[in-house]
C-alpha cells in the first residue's frame, strides 16, 4: 500500500467530544469565567492549525475573552491576523488568557474593556482597535447577553428586556455603523446569531427576539454595503458549552444541555472557529447576507 492508498482517519461527530460535566456543575455568577467550569471548553488551543488565510488582517472580536469569541480570536491569530477583543471588566482573567493565546501565535493583541450598551463606548472600542492595530477589516459582533426566565414573558422584566436589546442589537448596530465607515473593499463583518433566532425557546424569548433581528440585520446590511465590496454574514450556533450556560440557566435546565440535538451532545467553541474563518477569508468571496448554522443538526427553519 502506498501513501496515496492510505485510508483516511474518520471521526464520529457524535463522540468527537465527551459530554461536559453538567450535573455537578454549580450555577455561577454572570457572566462567568472559564475557570468556573468543571469541564473546560475546547477553544482549539491544541487542535487549530492555521494556513495563512487571514495574513495581515486586522480583526475586532467582541465577547472575545471566552467561549466562541476566544475560539474565533485564537483561530484568526493562527491564520495570521492581528486581533483586538472587547470584553466586560469582570472578565479580565479570561481576557488576559485570550491575549496570551493571540500573542503565542506571533500576532499583535489588544484587550479593551467595554460596555457595548453605550454608543460612546462602541465608538471608543472601534477607535481603540484602529489605533492599536492600525485599522480594522474584520468585525465579529459576538458579545451578547441572555438570562433564562423559566416563567416566560411573565418573568422578563423591562430592565432585562432593555439590557438584552441594548447589548445584542444596539451594540451590534453602533459597532457595525462605525466600522463600516472605516472599512475598505474586501473587509468583512460577521454577526453571531443563534438557533434561537429561528427556533425560539419561551424562557429565552427576549434573547431569541434579538437573534432573529440579527439575521434580518445581516441580510439588510449586506445589501447596503455590497457595492462597496464589504461582505456581511452570520453564524448561528446551537447549544455550545461555555461559561454563559451555567451563568444564565437554572441547574435543572443545563444538566442535559445539548443532548436533544441530532448529534446528541453540546458543541465546543472550537467547532465554530472554521466557520468564522471561512466567512472572514477570501474563500467566501461570493458569499454575503448568509447565515451558517452550526447547530448539531437542528435545522434553521
Amino acid at each position: 500500500m502506498t501513501a496515496n492508498d492510505a485510508q483516511p482517519t474518520l471521526e464520529d461527530p457524535t463522540s468527537k467530544y465527551s459530554l461536559p460535566e453538567r450535573a455537578r456543575q454549580e450555577r455561577i455568577e454572570h457572566p462567568g469565567l472559564t475557570g468556573d467550569l468543571l469541564s473546560a471548553p475546547d477553544h482549539g488551543e491544541s487542535s487549530y492549525r492555521g494556513s495563512g488565510k487571514l495574513a495581515g488582517r486586522k480583526a475586532l472580536v467582541t465577547g472575545g475573552d471566552s467561549g466562541i469569541g476566544r475560539a474565533v480570536a485564537l483561530a484568526f491569530a493562527r491564520e495570521g491576523a492581528d486581533v483586538a477583543i472587547g470584553y466586560l471588566e469582570s472578565e479580565q482573567a479570561d481576557a488576559d488568557e485570550t491575549v496570551a493565546l493571540i500573542e503565542s501565535a506571533g500576532r499583535r493583541a489588544s484587550a479593551i474593556a467595554v460596555d457595548i450598551r453605550l454608543e460612546d463606548e462602541c465608538t471608543r472600542l472601534i477607535e481603540s482597535t484602529v489605533e492599536t492595530l492600525g485599522g480594522i477589516d474584520i468585525l465579529v459582533n459576538n458579545a451578547a447577553f441572555q438570562m433564562a426566565q423559566m416563567g416566560g414573558i411573565a418573568d422578563i422584566t423591562t430592565e432585562q428586556f432593555d439590557r438584552v436589546l441594548k447589548t445584542n442589537l444596539y451594540g451590534l448596530f453602533w459597532l457595525s455603523k462605525k466600522a463600516v465607515a472605516l472599512m475598505n473593499s474586501g473587509s468583512t463583518i460577521i454577526n453571531t446569531t443563534s438557533i434561537q433566532g429561528s427556533n425560539p425557546s419561551p424562557e429565552l424569548l427576549d434573547y431569541a427576539t434579538t437573534k432573529a433581528g440579527i439575521i434580518a440585520f445581516t441580510k439588510g446590511l449586506a445589501a447596503d454595503v455590497a457595492t462597496r465590496g464589504i461582505r456581511v454574514n452570520a453564524v448561528a450556533p446551537g447549544p455550545i458549552w461555555t461559561p454563559l450556560i451555567p451563568a444564565t440557566m437554572p441547574a435543572d435546565k443545563y444538566e442535559k444541555f445539548g443532548e436533544t440535538v441530532p448529534l446528541g451532545r453540546p458543541g465546543q467553541p472550537a467547532e465554530l472557529a472554521s466557520a468564522y474563518v471561512f466567512l472572514a477569508s477570501t474563500d467566501s468571496s461570493y458569499v454575503t447576507g448568509e447565515t451558517i448554522a452550526v447547530t448539531g443538526g437542528t435545522p434553521m427553519t
